[in-house]
């Protein structure tokens, strides 16, 4: 019948057109480029590693020291690190009118940073400007020639970061591993690349003498210029200091915070803040040619992961004042107990209560609402002089109540301005 098929014969099967083989080029593009971004972003690293090395200042710190140092004394596993830190406060262009009241200028900050062997712990501790030393001769020929009972300061204003180092090493006889000076210039530009440092502040920092206005805040943003005044001011409210000690707690609660600002989360994930931080921090620094390279400065932050901000006590040397009548009226001198800190610090054993007793940790204030620790969910700030009630606090207000009697020109935490309890 017309039209209809035989049962047996079977329509021929439609030809259908070859599968283009889509994925074999996604996967050549994928690869093509994923080469590509490799190449390119090895070679921007390579590029930024130089770029940042390229920034660092060097100085042949084992050859203008020589051979006459102290030796290492820790004998244990693993190797401590001391590194000597100073902050030049020559900044191009501007006057130097709040750190060369003292005379010297040239450096206002220096800081012995020791790590521990272990790597479980931090001290930085701090030498006040204005404690006086003798100052031995430094330079590769012993050319600049040393001086008995002058300021600490005047031995970087004298010789730069070489002739510091000697001078610590010579008086407290711990050996230094490196050297890092920190000009204020790339200082503020470090707090910028971050996007400002929060920092709590009960009252407004006030220093009329010099032109500083710091705003309190709970936390206070501050900005580079802002956290420039922060650490520089010196003439603040009714506690004008004779001398350094609570300049230099404004130091060290600025550093805690600038601490956790960069082991943060919101710096780390963002590649801009991380890179700008770094350009700014290596633009402003010099240190010895063993240090003067990205790499290992950063094997060395690597080492410190495991020390919990708890961990890492900002201290400063035992000191006294001088008699008001004295030539050095205004200055301090070491004490006895100074002897047992370096000591420690040379064997690398934990410091005792002693030296912690009014020390700071990198850990936010307790009364501050940038603490980390939720628990304390009232959104007011309590009253900087007055002790809180938390349990959490009770390691720190009772030995410095107790002490203070004994000590009663030197401030307690609560008593200076600028920082929180």
């Amino acid at each position: 019948m017309a039209g209809v098929s035989s049962p047996g014969a079977e329509a021929p099967a439609p030809k259908r057109k070859a599968p283009v083989k889509r994925k074999h080029t996604v996967a050549r593009v994928m690869l093509l480029s994923s080469l590509v971004l490799a190449m390119v972003t090895g070679l921007g690293v390579v590029y930024l590693v130089r770029h940042l090395d390229g920034n660092i200042g060097s100085t042949d710190l084992e050859g203008i020291l020589g051979e006459d140092r102290p030796e290492k004394r820790y004998n244990g596993n693993g190797d401590p690190l001391n590194i000597l830190v100073m902050g030049d406060d020559t900044r191009a262009g501007e006057g130097n009118g709040i750190d060369q009241e003292s005379g010297g200028g040239g450096s206002d900050t220096t800081i012995l940073v020791h790590l521990s062997a272990d790597r479980t712990r931090a001290y930085a501790v701090s030498i006040p400007r204005d404690s006086i030393v003798d100052r031995p001769d430094c330079g590769e020929d012993d050319e600049l020639a040393g001086a008995t009972d002058v300021r600490w300061n005047t031995a970087f204003a004298t010789g730069g970061p070489a002739c510091t180092v000697e001078q610590f090493e010579q008086t407290a006889n711990v050996r230094v591993d490196h050297f890092a000076a920190i000009d204020f210039n790339g200082f503020g530009e470090m707090v910028d690349a971050v996007d400002g440092v929060p920092v709590c502040i009960p009252e407004d920092l006030v220093d009329k003498e010099h032109g500083i206005f710091v705003p309190a805040g709970d936390p206070s943003i501050l900005t580079g210029d802002e956290a420039l005044d922060y650490v520089r001011a010196r003439s603040v409210g009714e506690l004008i200091q004779r001398n350094d000690i609570s300049r230099i707690k404004r130091q060290q609660t600025f550093i805690g915070a600038l601490v956790r600002r960069v082991k943060s989360a919101g710096t780390l994930t963002r590649f801009d803040r991380v890179v700008g931080f770094l350009d700014a921090a290596t633009s402003s620094l010099e240190t010895d040619e063993q240090l003067a390279s990205v790499g290992r400065i950063a094997k060395i932050a690597m080492q410190l992961q495991n020390v919990g901000l708890e961990n890492i006590k900002f201290v400063t040397v035992p000191t006294e004042y001088y008699p008001v009548d004295s030539e050095h009226s205004g200055a301090v001198f070491w004490t006895e107990d100074v002897k047992n800190l370096w000591r420690l610090i040379g064997e690398d054993k934990p410091l005792p209560r002693k030296f912690l007793k009014d020390s700071l940790s990198a850990e936010p204030p307790k009364t501050s609402s940038e603490s980390a620790d939720p628990a304390p969910a009232d959104p007011g700030q309590s009253d900087p002089a007055s002790p809180s009630p938390t349990p959490t606090e009770t390691e720190t207000p009772a030995p410095v109540e107790e002490e203070t009697p004994a000590e009663e020109e030197s401030p307690t935490p609560e008593a200076i301005p600028g920082i929180c309890a």
